[in-house]
């Protein structure tokens, strides 16, 4: 599964249970954000224990990705049986401030915000 625009990208690759989030998300309202949350739900619908969620690469996620990615978090948490990696970059600001924040949805998700490299 995947979408892909000019502006941003979001991959799923099964077999290492793991999303990728990359690019400049800015669109217009939560209803925007529902396919790419319909496909954040469908990954970890098979997923047993284990899943990754990569933003290094997301530039920017406005106020209303950052809503769905939560809403997101509170259905996985909700689910009960899979443990969430948060994979981020310090060099993006919005990473750095707002993903801490997802953690207290879900305590006992990890939270790497990598190095720039």
């Amino acid at each position: 599964m995947q979408i892909v625009t000019d502006d941003y990208h979001v991959y799923y690759f099964p077999e290492q249970s793991r999303v990728i989030l990359g690019g400049i998300m800015r669109l217009d309202g939560l209803n925007s954000y529902q396919p790419i949350l319909q496909l954040l739900l469908r990954a970890i619908e098979s997923v047993p224990q284990e899943f990754t969620l990569d933003v290094q690469n997301l530039q920017f996620l406005n106020s209303s990705g950052l809503s769905m990615l939560l809403m997101f978090v509170v259905r996985l948490r909700e689910q009960g049986r899979t443990h969430l990696t948060i994979l981020g970059s310090q060099s993006v600001s919005w990473q750095v401030k707002s993903l801490k924040n997802v953690r207290r949805l879900m305590p006992d998700m990890k939270l790497l915000l990598l190095p720039v490299s």
